[in-house]
């Protein structure tokens, strides 16, 4: 593929011409290599993540497993490129995901090619505690998805995120956040985007999304950027609190999870509704203890697709509720058991989905932090009218 080739191209010389000014490479786990300008006016730290996954599921068939399947695969693998220009209050982001599952979801909407770009975003510290970013990258939604893949205390996301995430976009953010003790500290994200997700190239259709969010650390900052991960690898020797609300607004919405999903396409263009979704949640870390915790609720105006004439589609709006309840232990050996509940309740007048429950136990071995680590969880899968399911799966993760 020629776009690859030119990745691979633009990546390799930029490896050789490191090599030849003979950069010293950061410690494991800080990048592969940072570049800084003769003058000190930019910086380039460049990274990369793979991960591994080996996965096999049963259908549970009144206590027999049935209809088996298994699977392995490149589940991400990424570059990324980040520093300043300038200034180091103008700081920019680059992510490009390179695995099949990266790149997933070409359609005539992002022009027929694969969806490389994840993160593209600049963003400027402009006065004190304000930043403006501008670009595509994560919308402030719910925590766990907010939170990267890199960072999870399980295989992958729960079953809340998989149905209500809002994941990327491409808009502006405004950032800011104030101390209201000297340990209490309040951060709020203002958010306006395209509402169709990230890679589109169309134009915008329907209207605008807008996204706002607060969130509250009464105990003070977790030591080491804590909260953006879920395992309590810096083990806190006092407890940490962060508390979250996030409230999303996506107008004429054409996609039947708000900017993810399906297009609600009718003989006429697409069906619009106004979407809103709601999330509340908790992270608390103390030493080697972490819980985690979270609801989503998605509605819609009228969630049911139409044409002109009043014919329903087909596609519908997937309103409904999600919860997910996680919590941990890390053990001074850097082995972590985990356990996590989820359920997603979609509202079945509309939907006809039925009610979902998930638990799964998860054994993790943190070799260097989240940038060396195995991962293993076994799950368990409950639906409502259809036979449950049971999965195991195990993934390595190397993060430079």
């Amino acid at each position: 593929m020629k776009i690859n080739a030119l990745f691979m191209v633009f990546f390799l010389s930029i490896v050789s011409t490191s090599m030849a000014q003979e950069i010293k490479s950061p410690p494991f786990g800080k990048g592969l290599f940072n570049l800084v300008g003769q003058d000190s006016s930019w910086t380039m730290k460049i990274g990369a993540r793979v991960q591994f996954l080996a996965a096999s599921s049963w259908e549970n068939n009144n206590g027999e497993l049935i209809n088996g399947e298994s699977s392995f695969l490149i589940r991400r693998a990424r570059l990324k490129f980040d520093g300043f220009a300038l200034t180091p209050k103008l700081k920019y982001k680059i992510e490009l995901g390179l695995s099949n599952r990266d790149m997933s979801g070409s359609s005539i909407y992002t022009s027929n090619t694969p969806r490389i770009i994840l993160d593209a975003v600049m963003k400027w510290n402009f006065y004190q505690n304000f930043e403006f970013w501008f670009g595509q990258t994560k919308l402030p939604g719910n925590r766990e998805r907010v939170i990267s893949s890199a960072n999870l205390q399980f295989v992958d996301r729960s079953i809340l995120n998989a149905e209500f995430n809002i994941d990327r976009d491409v808009g502006i953010q405004l950032r800011h956040h104030f101390n209201l003790t000297e340990t209490f500290i309040i951060r709020e994200v203002l958010a306006i985007s395209q509402g169709e997700g990230r890679n589109v190239t169309t134009g915008n259709l329907g209207g605008f999304q807008y996204t706002g969010r607060l969130e509250f650390l009464p105990l003070g900052l977790f030591p080491e950027n804590g909260e953006k991960m879920v395992s309590s690898l810096n083990r806190p020797q006092t407890p940490k609190l962060a508390l979250g609300i996030s409230y999303d607004f996506n107008n004429n919405a054409v996609k039947t999870r708000s900017n993810q999903g399906a297009y609600m396409i009718t003989d006429t263009g697409y069906y619009e509704t106004n979407i809103t979704s709601l999330y509340v949640d908790a992270l608390f870390k103390y030493k080697g203890f972490s819980f985690m915790g979270e609801f989503a609720n998605r509605n819609a105006e009228d969630p049911i697709a139409k044409e002109e004439d009043g014919t329903p589609t087909g596609l519908v709006v997937q309103i409904g509720n999600a919860i997910n309840l996680q919590a941990g232990y890390l053990f001074k050996s850097n082995w972590e058991v985990a356990s996590r509940f989820s359920n997603v309740n979609l509202n079945k007048s509309f939907t006809g989905q039925s009610m979902v429950n998930e638990y799964a136990i998860g054994l993790s071995k943190y070799i260097v932090g989240n940038n060396l680590k195995v991962q293993s969880d076994l799950t368990y899968v409950d639906t409502e009218n259809f036979n449950s399911r049971i999965g195991f799966r195990i993934q390595f993760e190397i993060q430079f």
